[in-house]
């Protein structure tokens, strides 16, 4: 669910200067806070250090050319903020407030791993139990994965998959159901080793998704809506685009046409993973997710017997915020990130956790067309800040974030996190021009193809995937993936047998280099994709595709 420039910039940013630090299992935990009241309307005062806030956001949506920035910030149970700056659209203009929807992507991580801990709770199923358990057809493409599959692995990405392993197989949007995508998980590459290493994934949320739905015997929506967001009372919250109606205050995402100018990006339904990210929130109701989460799974109400009502008991926090999977801490891109290199960095269940300044951090990032998001705790400060932009700069998101931490946490120090941000995505758009130069310093002077343009025309059939579909229309080649309909895209000839695929829907900004192989009789054989800048989305996984011409694999098979 993810980024452009990209959403593998804005996660990419987020995580490298992502502080937060992890507790050990079983060390001393601070004090939870007691929940706010219901009735408390009393806000405690912003820090000195954010007394010119208002204008901060304003430079870091100007900056990165962000239209509206959503924000609300707890304290010790308690709503310091909640707030919107700039416009949910630019046509007609319309402020964003702290009620406006936002698409809060893989941020719906934590839901989903909340609702796993409460079915645990309710003895409908155990973190540990094996996956098989209790989705006998569920299958990875390594039989001892397969077996060894735990329900904790699945929030955890560290299952052997690559990075944003199969999701081309719901990104962007496909006609598959939930059911499909896990079925076709038996042919999806594993590339590391099982429990050995780090590599984001939102696949293996999809079979989370399903395993909430066998234990509780409700749809993913349903239970989500009845155990989570009721309770909590996160009465705005939707749990995909499905559920927007006319009128509503929903903001539009935006996302740059050919990685320049902004536009407006079609509403998005993650209905065949939901558990990755397909929530919409606003900052008003996340304010009370935060307080919740700070308060170790505590409501504001209480029972009958005057203790506070729980969503989830501390342990299931503690098992939340416990590091399951290590990431390696690389150096700072730029010297002025220093500060923000954590000491240590690894994921829990749906959460990141790290540290900053001396504190242990629980976070998340979330990316999607036209939105991307941070929420962050800081639990033994019982602080919160959650950051909604209707935009794809992870850049504007963690300056925000790192102004809010730094005058609660850093007072009297304050950083211009917005211009330390910009020198960064220069830095990284400078690499990607770089890259493309390489691309045509690499090209011949004259270049032409291997074979007559219409011999590349044919259906391509990738194990995981399915059919990919290469005509030949008017003299020019048009790929279509059968099952994703913004991959429509015209393949312009580069050189011998590789083509540039550049995507009718020019927001996605992904366009691929497309290579056919060729055995020694000038058959085609294989059509294989890549990425064309580093600017694109890892969920555009082009290059796990094994595409084989469709007669051949008949041929094969018979």
């Amino acid at each position: 669910m993810s980024f452009r420039p990209s959403l593998r910039a804005a996660i990419a940013a987020a995580l490298f200067v992502a502080a937060s630090g992890a507790m050990a299992q079983g060390a001393p935990q601070a004090a939870t806070p007691p929940p706010a009241r219901v009735d408390d309307t009393a806000r405690p005062a912003l820090p000195p250090d954010l007394s010119d806030f208002a204008a901060y956001v304003d430079s870091a949506r100007k900056t990165f050319d962000v239209p509206g920035i959503a924000v609300a910030i707890v304290k010790d149970g308690k709503v310091v903020m909640e707030q919107g700056f700039g416009d949910k659209s630019l046509d007609p203009k319309q402020p964003v407030d702290a009620h406006t929807l936002f698409a809060i992507a893989s941020n719906t991580k934590a839901f989903t791993a909340a609702a796993l801990q409460q079915l645990d709770e309710a003895g409908k199923l155990k973190m540990d139990d094996r996956v098989i358990d209790h989705l006998p057809w569920f299958r990875m493409s390594d039989p001892y994965v397969t077996h060894e599959m735990r329900i904790r692995d699945l929030l955890a990405h560290r299952s052997g998959l690559s990075l944003g392993a199969g999701d081309l197989l719901y990104w962007p949007p496909t006609s598959y159901t939930t059911r499909d995508v896990v079925e076709r998980l038996k042919n999806v590459p594993i590339k590391n080793g099982f429990r050995s290493g780090y590599a984001y994934d939102n696949i293996l949320f999809a079979v989370a998704t399903l395993v909430i739905e066998q234990a509780s015997g409700q749809k993913y929506a349903d239970y989500i809506r009845q155990h989570i967001f009721q309770p909590v009372g996160m009465d705005e919250s939707l749990i995909d685009e499905t559920y927007i109606k006319p009128g509503m205050d929903v903001a539009t995402g935006y996302a740059p046409e050919n990685f320049k100018d902004l536009k407006p990006v079609p509403p998005m339904a993650w209905l065949n993973d939901p558990g990755a990210g397909g929530i919409y929130a606003s900052v008003h109701d996340l304010a009370k997710w935060m307080n919740v989460q700070l308060a170790g799974g505590a409501l504001p109400q209480t029972g009958a017997d005057g203790k506070p009502q729980r969503i989830f008991s501390e342990d299931s926090q503690r098992q939340m915020w416990t590091m399951l999977t290590p990431i390696k801490v690389g150096k700072p891109p730029l010297p002025e990130f220093k500060p923000v290199v954590p000491n240590f960095y690894g994921y829990g269940e749906s959460w990141f956790l790290s540290d900053y300044r001396g504190h242990r951090l629980a976070w998340h990032t979330g990316g999607w067309p036209g939105f991307v998001s941070r929420l962050t705790l800081v639990p033994d400060q019982h602080l919160g800040v959650v950051v909604l932009t209707n935009a794809q700069s992870g850049a504007a998101f963690n300056a925000v974030t790192y102004r809010v931490l730094d005058a609660y946490l850093h007072p009297g120090q304050k950083t211009d996190w917005v211009a330390v941000y910009d020198k960064l995505v220069k830095k990284g758009e400078a690499h990607a021009d770089d890259s493309w130069a390489k691309h045509l310093a690499a090209r011949e002077k004259h270049p032409k193809l291997d074979l007559p343009q219409a011999r590349y025309a044919g259906t391509f059939q990738d194990p995981w995937y399915g059919d990919v579909i290469v005509s030949n229309e008017g003299g020019k080649l048009r790929m279509r993936f059968a099952h994703t309909k913004q991959l429509i895209g015209t393949m312009t000839p580069w050189q011998h047998s590789t083509f540039v695929v550049k995507w009718d829907d020019r927001t996605l900004n992904a366009d691929a280099f497309a290579t056919y192989t060729l055995d020694a009789d000038g058959r085609i054989t294989e059509l294989r994709m890549q990425p064309i800048s580093p600017l694109t989305d890892f969920s555009f996984d082009f290059q796990d595709l094994r595409l084989k011409p469709a007669k051949a694999d008949k041929a094969s098979e018979d």
